[in-house]
C-alpha cells in the first residue's frame, strides 16, 4: 500500500515531505491540489482520516482567509465548499496511507505512517 500526498510544489514543507516519502517508498501518488482540488466526498474522507474538522484544516495564515473568512462561523459543509473553491485554504501537505493521514508540518510527522 502506497502513499498519497496532497502537494504544493511551491511550498518548501511540502517538497521536504515528498522527499522524505521518496526515501521510504516508491509508491507515491502526488495530487497537486491547487490545480486538482479534491471533491467534497474526498475532503470528507481526508478529514475523517485526519480526525479533524474542516475548519481545523484551514490555513489561517493565508491572506485570503484573513480578508474573507476571519471571524466568520461556517458549517462543516460550508468550509468544505470554500476549500474546493479556494484550495489555497487547505493546509499542506496532507499525506495518506490506508485509513490514516497526517499533515506534514513538520515533515517528520509523516514518519507516523511508516
Amino acid at each position: 500500500m502506497g502513499f498519497t500526498i496532497y502537494h504544493n510544489p511551491r511550498c518548501r514543507k511540502s517538497r521536504e515531505t515528498l522527499a522524505l516519502l521518496s526515501d521510504h517508498s516508491s509508491e507515491i501518488k502526488i495530487v497537486e491540489y491547487l490545480t486538482h482540488p479534491p471533491a467534497a466526498a474526498e475532503l470528507k474522507s481526508i478529514l475523517k482520516k485526519l480526525n479533524m474538522s474542516a475548519e481545523q484544516l484551514i490555513r489561517k495564515g493565508e491572506a485570503d482567509y484573513n480578508l474573507n473568512y476571519k471571524g466568520k462561523r461556517l458549517s462543516e459543509d460550508e468550509w468544505i465548499a470554500e476549500m474546493i473553491a479556494h484550495p489555497k485554504l487547505i493546509e499542506r501537505p496532507i499525506v495518506i496511507k490506508g485509513n490514516r493521514a497526517v499533515i506534514g508540518r513538520p515533515p517528520a510527522a509523516v514518519r507516523d505512517l511508516f
